[in-house]
């Protein structure tokens, strides 16, 4: 009931929003005098693909809807910090962090909506949207807040080529819908090289910024303020942190590992080894090369949530494995060929699928092994790491994707199966021999692409070791 009024109240504010915004710069108090360029042009944002976005989600309706307002939320949210901004000198780091927990709140209400909402029809929408909304937190990121929204909206790109295979024949609107939302994204980026091209533009005169800075004017047509969401990790405290190290704890939430290197600080030639040789002999960590994906690590927490019960059941035509820890003999037997395995979560355990079952999904697990009989569909593996996968009798696709360490045992009568990869690392698989053994064989991960005239040529990279 409470979600309900409060989705009604901010329908209620979009309307009064859209009733006012009247085109480029007329949108609300943007026309008043004093507001600065850069948030009329935020509010021809608003007024424009945001406003799109909007509408259709509400004719799509249901939880694609309701995860829409909190989306318009967090963007008034924006707005706010944006007029603030406009207003005031830049503060210090441990101030800004304060200014910066209202979008932080609402990107964490965004993707918990996601996490409760597994069993929804338009899972796919709001996996889209999860993926990607912390793209909001480009005004924490310097100097290439840009390229880091390019990032989120490809963390997108995953679900809403779902959506359009799905209902490309079927349904228009929700293809209008995928190119409405993404728009928001390209406009934002296009948005931000021009007026904070190296990180959010604050003001050269007025007081410097406080924790308890007001945007004034207020947001337009009076919005009500979005829902309270659980409190942000609190930015930690040390004189030798960089921005960027602060910026990645109060966002740490996103769950994006590609954008883990925006902040990163240029290396002067004075502290490389290789022009500096004094500096080999004075010890310190050694690295052994860039690692590959990972998703962030939670920063610390006060008052950490209670961590999710392990679950194995079937709903409905689905089986739920997740959150399992150290469990090694987890077993489905009672199959049927209509049902589908998705399994969250789940680190150093084993889970054997016997029969035959029509998918199975891997999501964010680690050190996972799977077993299984047959598969009529496609096996999933995506935002996992160290995961074994063996087939024991047929299956036509396995997609890996955003995978770090992949193993993949075929069975004799799987050798026809497809393997799918992208953005991923460390991926074999192991073909059996005569004797019963297998032999490995690793899954390209470099490719070299040239013009010959008239297309590209995408052709594997082998390099000698």
């Amino acid at each position: 009931a409470d979600m309900e009024r409060l989705v009604e109240r901010l329908e209620k504010a979009v309307e009064r929003l859209e009733n006012v915004c009247q085109g480029p710069g007329m949108c609300g108090d943007a026309s008043a005098k004093g507001v600065a360029q850069y948030v009329q042009a935020f509010d021809a944002l608003l007024a424009g693909p945001v406003a799109e976005y909007t509408k259709i989600s509400r004719e799509v309706g249901g939880d694609v809807q309701k995860h829409a307002e909190m989306v318009h939320a967090g963007l008034m949210s924006e707005r706010a910090l944006l007029v603030v901004a406009s207003q005031h000198q830049q503060p210090a780091e441990n101030a800004f962090s304060e200014l910066l927990k209202p979008i932080s709140e609402q990107i964490q209400a965004v993707q918990n909506f996601r996490e409760k909402n597994r069993g929804s029809k338009l899972f796919n929408h709001l996996s889209a949207v999860s993926e990607s909304i912390p793209a909001l937190g480009w005004v924490a990121m310097a100097p290439k807040p840009g390229p880091y929204v390019k990032e989120m909206t490809d963390a997108a790109m995953f679900y809403t080529n779902r959506i359009l295979k799905e209902y490309k024949d079927v349904d228009k609107k929700q293809v209008d819908w995928v190119k409405a939302y993404l728009s928001i994204w390209t406009e934002l980026q296009a948005y931000i090289k021009e007026y904070h091209t190296t990180g959010l533009t604050w003001s050269k005169t007025g007081p410097v910024a406080t924790a308890g800075a007001k945007a004034a004017p207020a947001p337009p047509a009076g919005l009500a303020p979005p829902p309270p969401g659980p409190p942000p990790p609190p930015a930690p405290v040390s004189s030798s942190t960089d921005d960027s190290a602060s910026r990645s704890a109060l966002f740490a939430q996103i769950n994006r590992g590609e954008g883990i290197t925006s902040g990163l600080r240029h290396v002067s030639d004075d502290m490389k080894t290789h022009k500096n040789p004094a500096l080999k002999n004075q010890g310190g960590p050694v690295r052994s090369g860039p690692k590959p994906f990972t998703a962030p690590k939670p920063a610390c927490n006060a008052n950490p949530s209670p961590k999710a019960p392990p679950l194995l059941e079937l709903e409905g035509k689905k089986w739920r494995v997740e959150n399992q820890e150290n469990a090694t003999n987890l077993v489905i037997s009672d199959t049927e060929l209509k049902q589908v395995a998705y399994v969250f979560k789940c680190t150093n355990s084993t889970l054997q699928i016997k029969g035959k079952i029509n998918s199975i999904t891997l999501d964010n697990c680690k050190k996972l092994g799977l077993v299984f009989d047959d598969v009529v569909g496609i096996v999933e593996i995506i935002n996992s790491r160290d995961v074994k996968v063996q087939v024991m009798g047929k299956v036509p696709t396995i997609s890996i994707n955003k995978t770090d360490g992949c193993h993949v045992y075929l069975s004799k009568s799987s050798l026809d199966c497809e393997i799918v990869s992208a953005k991923s690392s460390e991926m074999n698989v192991l073909i059996p021999t005569e004797g019963g053994d297998f032999t490995e064989f690793p899954v390209p991960e470099q490719f070299k692409t040239v013009w010959n005239g008239q297309k590209l040529v995408t052709t594997v990279t082998e390099i000698a070791g």
